[in-house]
């Protein structure tokens, strides 16, 4: 390869982002990718989350270049990339699996991809020396692959991919192999390195937490399919489907009636005047357990404001600084709500009390009735 580190560095200085346009990929007659539109922002942290099989890792592969997808558009800024080859792609990618050469230390590894480029020994030690640190390695970039644990090795990987200052960033569930602890540390440093050198990120991943934690934007995908494209906030608060209020984060889901006036209600509960839509469209309540609140007994609830629900424990659960429970209503449907356990004593709620939980109406979540697949 040509060297020309000075240019090298300056073009990385600046994210590019990424067009695609109905990117298609199947096996047999299995759609892993169905005609997926998607813009990437210059700079974004985007994340591609969904279930096993969902999609996502087949559309970062395409992205990289690992895989050719059967038609559509794959463009870097202003590039067509679809027959570029992964190399000549100039992106970093951290693999699930990591990936590594055995046969050098860990400061080789991370330098591999610098020394490609032509970067002076100087520089290399200096951005080896940074990237360690920022993967909390230091002082290990002379031990040898083999001599590392498994989170330690996808550390590696991680700083390998980000050394040479890419404009795209790849990484398929990178913190994957990390104890809880270390993954939700490893998380907020790989958003402040986002922050700080501003690359375009696709980031892979099944966690929902992780995904909320970090992102920009979230593209839940289901089936090959993008079911939404949001901000977590969004995503989390007005899911555009039942597939996505069920995929992320715990959720009750309700079923709404409408009556001959276009008011939704569950039970004999109104839940709203009715969103606009076709006649005979149906709709569902979507209930978020932490926004479920205990009202005491004898307590009035006034129902412009809030909704109350009565029923009996089914079960609860102390989960140190939660608690878990599930309510049975009258009907047959379970909700599912948690709190605090400086809120209530852990011994306060056992299986067949009686208690009248309240969601209050800015809370309330409304969805087309669908299946969660």
């Amino acid at each position: 390869m040509s060297s020309q580190p000075e240019n090298q560095s300056s073009a990385a200085s600046t994210a590019l982002p990424i067009h695609i346009q109905g990117l298609t990929k199947r096996y047999g007659n299995l759609y892993a990718l169905d005609s997926v539109d998607l813009e990437v922002r210059s700079g974004e942290f985007l994340t591609l989350l969904g279930p096993s099989g969902s999609g996502k890792t087949t559309l970062l592969m395409a992205i990289a270049g690992f895989n050719r997808p059967d038609a559509g558009s794959i463009r870097f800024g202003d590039t067509e990339v679809i027959t570029t080859p992964p190399h000549k792609r100039n992106v970093g990618m951290v693999f699930q699996s990591y990936a590594l050469f055995p046969h050098m230390s860990v400061a080789e590894n991370i330098a591999f991809p610098l020394k490609l480029r032509g970067v002076s020994a100087a520089e290399i030690a200096e951005r080896v020396e940074t990237a360690l640190a920022t993967v909390q390695l230091d002082g290990l970039g002379d031990r040898g692959i083999e001599q590392l644990s498994g989170g330690q090795r996808q550390r590696v990987a991680l700083a390998r991919a980000f050394v040479f200052r890419p404009r795209i960033l790849l990484m398929d569930e990178p913190l994957s192999a990390l104890d809880k602890k270390l993954r939700e540390q490893m998380q907020i440093e790989l958003k402040h390195l986002h922050e700080q050198l501003g690359v375009t990120t696709v980031y892979v991943t099944h966690d929902q937490r992780e995904a909320l934690t970090m992102s920009d934007r979230i593209v839940v995908i289901n089936e090959g399919k993008l079911a939404q494209i949001d901000t977590p906030h969004a995503i989390y608060n007005h899911p555009a489907n039942a597939f996505v209020a069920d995929f992320i984060g715990e959720s009750t889901m309700l079923p709404l009636t409408r009556d001959s006036a276009g008011k939704l209600f569950f039970a004999d509960h109104l839940v709203e005047s009715g969103p606009e839509t076709e006649p005979g469209s149906e709709w569902s309540l979507v209930i978020r357990p932490e926004r479920l609140f205990v009202i005491k007994d004898g307590a009035e609830v006034d129902p412009d404001q809030a909704i109350a629900f009565t029923g009996e424990i089914r079960d609860f659960v102390f989960q140190g600084e939660t608690a878990f429970a599930l309510m049975s209503l009258s009907d047959g449907h379970v909700l599912s709500f948690r709190f605090g356990t400086d809120s209530l004593s852990q011994n306060s709620l056992r299986p067949g009390d009686r208690i009248t939980l309240g969601l209050k109406r800015h809370d309330l979540i409304i969805i087309p009735r669908g299946r969660a697949q």
